[in-house]
């Protein structure tokens, strides 16, 4: 009985200590890092969405550079401008986060984007677009970005594509109607 009580008591000492949820050191400063790189999207976030770029010098390098279609754009000014030209289409762009992942040098966020356009970024008139954010940091501070818009939500907005009906595309309706 007393092997049986013995054997008992150290599984349940195992057990306890397998799962003992306490960071080490390194995982504790990584996910502090990861956390920090999160807080820095949050605030560029709330900078399209109130058009307040005080933060900015504390969480954007001065070397940015911003990956867009129309080329890189480099500088912290250029994404002040940027904001600047987003808030003046849309006063209530609202980011909402879908999901967000970050490591010590990356933070990705997919997001929705919803608001009113004044015709200044496409169509006028209420959007509703999704998009992957990828932001690389150096030294707490982003210094890279990207931006992958899903191409549908693109089409949208800037009136080459109706919204399908029904979910169905043009080519559906057409074979439907012959």
């Amino acid at each position: 009985m007393k092997q049986i009580l013995s054997l008992l008591t150290g599984c349940i000492l195992c057990c306890c200590m397998a799962c003992n949820n306490e960071k080490t050191a390194a995982e504790t400063k990584d996910n502090s890092k990861a956390e920090k790189n999160l807080a820095a999207v949050h605030a560029v976030n709330k900078a399209f969405e109130t058009g307040d770029v005080s933060v900015l010098d504390s969480v954007v390098a001065d070397d940015f550079v911003d990956h867009t279609d129309r080329g890189d754009k480099t500088g912290k000014d250029s994404l002040k401008a940027a904001i600047a030209w987003s808030r003046a289409d849309s006063k209530d762009m609202k980011a909402t986060i879908i999901k967000e992942l970050a490591d010590d040098e990356y933070a990705m966020v997919w997001q929705r984007y919803t608001g009113t356009s004044n015709g200044g970024m496409g169509k006028p008139g209420p959007y509703d677009m999704k998009s992957l954010e990828v932001v690389r940091f150096r030294d707490g501070k982003a210094v890279e970005h990207w931006a992958f818009t899903e191409m549908q939500d693109v089409m949208k907005m800037m009136t080459q594509m109706p919204a399908p009906a029904n979910g169905a595309g043009k080519e559906d309706e057409k074979k439907k109607s012959n």
